[in-house]
């Protein structure tokens, strides 16, 4: 980005391994720069009172406090950064309180870095588009506002995968009362047992479900997915 000052991120993140692949991401975007790595809500504090930060890509469960609290404490302190929360929390009530706190995106884990590169931009694009002006003029452009901040981008499922339907077998394995194999989600689904299957192994390679074998008498045992709970 040209002519653009790059925006200045603090990653907080417990998880060595974690914590230096987001900040690589991060390095590798245009238009962002890490400036600094913690991995505890008071360093995150400290840092944000020590240097100049404009995003904060927070991870919600962190060893000391967690990420809503962070968000709060900033908040009373008076740190204006935007908040990117980067967690495996799939609560709806965080997803929710999240929202609330004013968390302008909500990144997965685990992702890749297209996922992660796709939010920032998009942020970005927020940024460049309203970070200048001092009143809106129009209902039109409030909702933009509000809507812009919190765009998603590109989904970055396998291809012939949709989100509707991921969401679907989600519930279904997430409710279910024990593993179900890929022919009991198709039933219950109503779609095939390859497309099932399918939707069911991506959510594995996503770590939110495992696999365990059923064994059911004599035979080749059938491989049943149970959501990590």
């Amino acid at each position: 980005m040209s002519g653009t000052e790059s925006l200045r991120v603090l990653v907080v993140e417990d998880e060595p391994i974690a914590a230096e692949a987001h900040t690589a991401y991060v390095g590798r975007v245009e238009g962002f720069e890490p400036v600094a790595t913690v991995g505890t809500s008071q360093a995150a504090l400290k840092a944000l009172q020590d240097k100049q930060i404009d995003v904060v890509l927070l991870d919600m469960n962190l060893p000391d406090r967690h990420g809503l609290d962070v968000v709060r404490a900033m908040r009373a302190a008076g740190h204006r950064a935007d908040v990117i929360a980067v967690t495996s929390a799939r609560d709806l009530e965080v997803v929710r309180a999240a929202v609330s706190l004013g968390v302008v995106q909500y990144v997965l884990k685990p992702f890749v870095f297209a996922t992660l590169r796709e939010r920032l931009l998009a942020y970005r694009a927020y940024r460049d588009q309203h970070g200048h002006r001092h009143e809106v003029s129009t209902q039109a452009e409030v909702d933009e506002v509000f809507a812009g901040a919190r765009s998603g981008g590109e989904t970055h499922l396998p291809k012939g995968m949709g989100e509707e339907l991921l969401a679907r077998v989600s519930r279904a394995l997430r409710d279910a009362d024990g593993g179900r194999s890929a022919s009991e989600l198709a039933e219950a689904l109503g779609v095939s047992r390859v497309t099932a299957r399918r939707y069911a192994e991506h959510l594995c390679e996503t770590r939110v479900v495992v696999r365990r074998s059923r064994y059911a008498g004599a035979g080749r045992p059938e491989v049943e997915y149970l959501w990590a709970r």
